[in-house]
């Protein structure tokens, strides 16, 4: 083993809020070491988040070319690229987290690490050798994995997950997506508007289901009327082939599903299996996540543990603030996770937004709520624009004017629920966002029409 090299902090992973906190005490002079597979800024600039919408964007702009084409000039979609451009935006922003570590002046150490003892990791360096470090603090940041369903001959399938699909040089023919939550929606919309046939399979009786059922039941009929397949409630049991070639998932009900490639956007798996957090004192549920508690620390003295690893929502945004969480902890203050408020968006069209309570938490929790519920055809933006599928719903507290959550299907709706956002921090009863002088015709100004829905408070007689 080669000589131990200590430093004040050690982050095992480079994701959102890892490298950020890492660049911050790097550039306020302390010693830093982040070990970091090869990811330069984490998966969601290289493999999730930014090329996903990138690519995003590259199928809205060929499905708005379809839309205006006639049927005898067919819009032709030159994937390599779709694919050159994905592949700029990862690189521009690659080179901006690498000119951010270089300023920071940390240690990166291009391997994979795994705990040897508390707070103290060997690494086996990308280009050969080992190193071994330790740290005061330690911070595990290795977020998740696709999870691969134990369905007979799906793994010797060789399915896509969302990073193989990202990197997809031909549009595959007939994409069979397992799974209708976030991820599999979002790849679902972008192939066939690339020009792929598409069917999704989805084991729960509807597509994204921890949203509301009208959320749900509104995003598989605009999928439909798009020409997607949607099977709810179908649970593959077997599938034959290889994906690539020709591939077949048998359902339980004995129909089948054919196609060119498979992909599986079937939730996620944290990446702790093989890290020594065992040699590390650190405590994992069942599921394999690492216990935190509110302050993000683990089951061992000065090791946290951040983002999706931690069990953290798995989103960029939720990340970054579990840095600001650890920044104050750090430092000796008293932010925490408790009660954090996290908006959602998924970027399907129409697209999803929401903040705090959906109409099923409030019911489970027990919360009596007053439901506003406008269409999108009400309001006069979405009109112009030729975008009226979905709608927007706000929950009210029962007896007061407090918004208690946000929800809208529909064009813009991750900038309006931010909107819906800043009032709720603000405390501000839902009067004074339908009061609000909104500028028109602004796809917000339906916040204005929505709250004149709201019903009074029920009086107790």
């Amino acid at each position: 083993m080669s000589d131990v090299e200590h430093f004040e902090y050690v982050f095992l992973g480079g994701g959102k809020g890892g490298k950020t906190l890492a660049m911050e005490l790097g550039r306020a002079g302390k010693s830093v070491a982040v070990i970091e597979r090869g990811m330069i800024g984490g998966s969601c600039i290289n493999v999730a988040c930014i090329p996903s919408k990138a690519l995003i964007q590259d199928a809205r702009n060929v499905h708005a070319a379809k839309l205006a084409a006639s049927a005898s000039l067919p819009v032709e979609v030159d994937m390599p690229a779709v694919q050159q451009r994905v592949r700029a935006v990862v690189s521009g922003m690659v080179d901006l987290n690498m000119k951010g570590f270089i300023a920071a002046k940390f240690d990166l150490i291009l391997g994979t690490g795994r705990f040897v003892a508390p707070r103290r990791l060997e690494v086996a360096l990308n280009d050969g050798g080992t190193r071994t470090v330790e740290g005061d603090h330690v911070f595990i940041n290795t977020g998740t994995t696709a999870a691969i369903p134990d369905v007979p001959g799906l793994r010797a399938s060789a399915p896509l997950t969302h990073v193989e699909a990202l990197q997809a040089e031909d549009v595959p023919a007939k994409l069979i997506i397992i799974g209708g939550g976030y991820i599999g929606l979002e790849m679902a919309q972008a192939f066939h508007r690339l020009g792929s046939e598409v069917t999704i399979i989805q084991e729960m009786a509807r597509v994204a289901h921890r949203e509301d059922i009208d959320v749900s039941e509104a995003i598989q009929d605009a999928f439909k009327e798009d020409g997607i397949d949607v099977r709810v409630g179908a649970r593959p049991v077997k599938v034959d082939g290889q994906s690539g070639r020709a591939i077949t998932v048998t359902l339980e009900d004995g129909s089948s599903v054919s196609g060119t490639h498979i992909l599986v956007a079937a939730g996620r798996v944290p990446v702790t299996r093989d890290l020594g957090l065992d040699l590390a004192g650190v405590n994992v549920n069942a599921r394999g996540f690492i216990e935190v508690d509110e302050r993000l620390a683990t089951s061992a003295p000065n090791t946290w543990a951040i983002g999706e690893v931690a069990g953290t929502p798995m989103f960029t945004h939720a990340s970054y603030d579990d840095y600001r969480v650890l920044k104050s902890q750090l430092s000796g203050g008293t932010l925490t996770t408790r009660d954090r408020t996290i908006p959602y968006a998924m970027f399907v069209e129409p697209e999803l937004g929401r903040i705090g309570f959906n109409e099923t938490e409030a019911k489970e929790r027990g919360i009596t709520v007053r439901v506003a519920k406008l269409p999108m055809a009400a309001v006069p933006r979405a009109r112009t624009n030729g975008a009226t599928r979905g709608f927007m719903k706000m929950l009210i507290d029962a007896h007061s004017d407090r918004i208690l959550g946000f929800t809208m299907l529909g064009t813009n709706a991750g900038d309006v629920v931010t909107a819906v956002q800043m009032a709720m921090l603000g405390g501000l009863p839902y009067t004074a966002v339908r009061d609000a002088i909104i500028a028109h015709p602004l796809i917000s100004e339906g916040l204005n029409l929505l709250l004149l829905n709201v019903p009074p408070i029920a009086r107790e007689h």
